[in-house]
């Protein structure tokens, strides 16, 4: 049976990635989209959701808005990397289908109470503000969760943001703590794995002549590129948010270390750190699969025939 998941997202060229390698992977039942303020206002990520859903061929999938900004802090968004709408790269449109009624927390909730429990897992690959509200909310769905397999965190790499923290973490801190303490179990894909799963150019390539949904892929691919070009000297883009995805498909394509991962929440300079004790140092019981490494050519053939097949299937 397929695993039913809800992806929670601030799309984000590589958010459209992976909501269209979940969509094409037939292991995968997507319950919902629920969004997030992040990369983008909110405004933004409703929309640019329900666009990716469009452009997927899955108008179908409810996309749900959440949460428009962190717990107790404003608002940081990432305007720099993903443009002004967080998906430029291709030219955007009004979306067809219509932004599902209700709020992303309390579709997250009532998810979670409705299907049978530990069988739902829980996508972020946003900030984690509609998932710690919901806890709060309504704590019993704790318990009832599978797995949260998240993007966000470091550990070698360090930041991308700060020095020492992630976008994703810094942005909600507060959040971010709230669920690495919730005990549900957890799956991070941190940075030292995502920034393995570099873009080449060949393989933008294919994506371009795979057909319209691979077209819209290397566009945003094009786009994302120049960012870290520019800022790490990378020869491709991280494909962060779509090893989250990967891993619920291929798992066997990951390495890493079951370890306690705690959130920096007060540090004049660490605000939004993952405290990650890969080393065991600090004799806190783990509560995190700490992910750090991929077979980067076993996942690029993996998005491959995932978006070639959903293109032919569109034809």
């Amino acid at each position: 049976m397929a695993r039913k998941i809800i992806i929670d997202t601030d799309p984000g060229q590589d958010d459209a990635v992976a909501i269209i390698l979940a969509l094409a992977s037939p292991e995968l039942e997507v319950l919902g989209l629920t969004t997030v303020a992040g990369n983008v206002p909110l405004a933004r990520t409703q929309e640019n959701a329900r666009i990716i859903c469009q452009i997927a061929g899955r108008g179908d999938v409810a996309v749900y808005a959440g949460c428009d900004r962190p717990l107790l802090r404003d608002l940081v968004t990432a305007e720099h990397v993903h443009g002004k709408t967080g998906l430029d790269g291709v030219p955007l449109f009004q979306p067809a289908a219509p932004l599902a009624p209700g709020h992303a927390v309390d579709f997250i909730i009532d998810t979670l109470r409705r299907e049978a429990p530990g069988t739902v897992t829980l996508v972020p690959i946003g900030p984690l503000t509609n998932i710690a509200t919901a806890f709060r909310k309504a704590p019993d769905i704790i318990a009832r969760v599978q797995e949260i397999v998240l993007m966000g965190g470091a550990y070698f790499e360090v930041g991308n943001i700060t020095p020492a923290a992630e976008f994703n973490i810094y942005v909600d801190p507060e959040a971010a703590a709230e669920v690495f303490a919730a005990g549900v179990p957890l799956t991070v894909m941190s940075l030292d794995v995502t920034h393995k799963a570099l873009t080449s150019r060949a393989w933008v390539e294919t994506m371009r002549e795979s057909g319209p949904i691979g077209q819209a892929i290397a566009s945003w691919t094009d786009f994302f590129e120049r960012y870290d070009r520019e800022k790490y000297g990378s020869l491709g883009a991280p494909l962060h948010d779509p090893c989250t995805i990967g891993w619920l498909i291929r798992p066997d394509l990951f390495k890493g270390k079951h370890i306690n991962v705690v959130i920096e929440t007060k540090g004049e300079f660490t605000q939004g750190m993952t405290v990650a004790d890969w080393w065991g140092v600090s004799g806190r019981p783990a509560n995190a699969m700490f992910i750090s490494d991929l077979d980067r050519d076993g996942f690029f053939d993996l998005l491959v025939q995932r978006v070639t097949a959903l293109d032919a299937a569109a034809r």
